[in-house]
């Protein structure tokens, strides 16, 4: 998602840094599992980690547990195809009936998030925060925060993730560009770049989200009225991957 007008900065910067991510690569908890399916289970729920299984039975009536894990196998596939409207219906179904399963609540708020729905999104990944115990989706908090402009709420968000050992290395640096692209938000750039900073990157893309963060730094800097540093960043990328983003077109128009 991106920076400066919420419009703009939802096809550039913003929509970028996480959504990029959210039908691709679902969280690793949420992944379906494969190998061979346990009798007698349904194909569906058989397909989910045995650890969210676990979870949904700890936190739901005996008598509804099927019905949910079905429900919910069915929103994950939705969200990995794209459909973030059908996920969302999937998973509203799933909550009236387990509203205490952090897995519930976390494919509900991503669905949610998927479809732009801010406040939506805020709501349920904070419950799925508050029951889990974990920070690990406080980028997709912060960046609905972001989308509900409320910017200064961001960082502290942030940091959360970042003292978190047990988040991703990929959810950190969405969380890193989220928050600078907050500061930005704000006018607060040189603040913004050295949040940015805090999410170590190499020169040959050893990481998925190395690019995302070269394009928020060029961005921030062209706002900045940086223009050779900002072309710079988007040399980097077009020298990796010339059809990422539209840094190529960004880079042209900067001479």
């Amino acid at each position: 998602m991106s920076v400066g007008d919420r419009s703009t900065a939802r096809s550039t910067e913003g929509r970028l840094d996480v959504l990029e991510g959210i039908h691709r690569r679902m969280p690793k908890a949420l992944r379906p599992r494969g190998g061979p399916k346990p009798r007698g289970t349904p194909s569906r729920q058989a397909s989910l980690p045995r650890e969210l299984v676990d979870e949904v039975r700890r936190s739901t009536r005996v008598q509804d547990q099927e019905q949910v894990l079905s429900r919910l196998a069915r929103a994950i596939e939705l969200l990995e195809r794209g459909d973030s409207g059908a996920a969302a219906a999937e998973a509203e179904k799933a909550k009236r009936q387990a509203n205490r399963s952090a897995a519930v609540r976390e494919v509900l708020g991503l669905a949610y998030y998927g479809q732009g729905r801010w406040q939506d999104a805020v709501t349920e990944l904070k419950a799925y925060r508050r029951i889990s115990g974990r920070p690990d989706q406080n980028h997709l908090i912060a960046d609905s925060l972001r989308g509900l402009g409320r910017p200064h709420e961001v960082v502290p968000l942030a940091e959360e993730a970042l003292r978190d050992r047990k988040v991703p290395a990929d959810a950190k640096a969405e969380a890193v560009i989220v928050a600078a692209s907050a500061l930005a938000d704000q006018g607060r750039t040189v603040e913004a770049l050295a949040f940015l900073r805090r999410a170590a990157t190499e020169e040959d893309v050893s990481e998925p989200w190395t690019l995302r963060l070269w394009y928020v730094r060029g961005d921030i800097l062209e706002k900045a009225g940086r223009r050779d540093d900002a072309a710079a960043e988007f040399r980097r990328i077009v020298r990796h991957d010339a059809g990422a983003f539209d840094a190529a077109e960004r880079l042209a128009a900067l001479g």
